[in-house]
């Protein structure tokens, strides 16, 4: 289950956290793998699956903590231009991924969502495991954790454009109505809290074109430390960056002169 906001779990005391402050959605570039097995004289994919292990502790740190929603990038829709073999190698590594851990993500009430285009070139075993793991999930109540796969932050405003020109096409939707909520009711998750913190791993200091309407006023956390040596404790050190931040939304201090 995920921690009661109001609890201050012992993670959170390590770090002088406040569960009144706790950021509801964390979204997370998982950057760095090959740069770690480059290290260590490895193949690339050596880092891939290191990462595995980084990504559960995060998800076990973010239950503890008490996050509502966390969205990790898994894969891109400019990953497509990696080579072959890699690009294979990740659509299997997903795929076995969730088949290994979604019964572990069960019994821990998280819910899994997948943001991102499911058509070709996602081969159909990969999306078939993909709504597997979903409906396995779907009436867990805890950390909802969602995973951009084949995802581009420009691609999900254009499927929600695009769904917005059908609708009105349709006769579903007035063109006069049409606004900033009407395009946000067409995004993949529209029912997901905004990010209020993104981290990215590395040392790379973009975004990449991930979660671009999302992150409209997210605090965002750079740190140096590579995916696969990442774990609960570096989360909750950017989650106390992020409350050591003054989140204004584009107001001012209430004693600014």
């Amino acid at each position: 289950m995920t921690a009661d906001p109001t609890t201050r779990t012992d993670l959170a005391a390590r770090h002088g956290l406040s569960a009144e402050r706790m950021p509801r959605h964390i979204g997370i570039i998982m950057d760095g793998n090959g740069r770690w097995a480059a290290l260590r004289g490895e193949p690339r994919k050596v880092g891939h699956t290191a990462g595995e292990a980084a990504l559960f502790d995060a998800v076990e740190g973010a239950i503890e903590l008490g996050v509502e929603v966390l969205t990790v990038w898994a894969f891109s829709t400019d990953n497509w231009k990696r080579p072959k073999a890699e690009v294979s190698f990740l659509m299997e590594f997903n795929r076995d991924l969730l088949r290994r851990r979604a019964h572990e993500l069960d019994a821990r009430d998280v819910r899994v969502r997948f943001i991102g285009r499911r058509d070709p070139p996602v081969p159909r075993r990969v999306r078939d495991e993909i709504a597997w793991g979903e409906d396995l999930t779907a009436d867990n109540a805890g950390l909802k954790l969602q995973v951009a796969f084949n995802y581009g932050g420009r691609a999900e405003l254009a499927d929600a454009a695009r769904r917005v020109a059908e609708d009105v096409a349709a006769g579903r939707l007035a063109a006069s109505a049409v606004d900033e909520e009407a395009l946000r009711a067409r995004l993949y998750e529209p029912d997901a809290a905004d990010v209020d913190l993104l981290i990215r791993t590395s040392g790379e200091q973009r975004l990449s074109n991930f979660l671009l309407w999302e992150t409209a006023y997210a605090e965002l956390v750079f740190t140096e430390v590579l995916w696969p040596d990442f774990d609960r404790e570096e989360l909750a050190r950017c989650v106390a960056a992020y409350q050591g931040r003054d989140r204004r939304f584009g107001g001012v201090r209430q004693h600014a002169r």
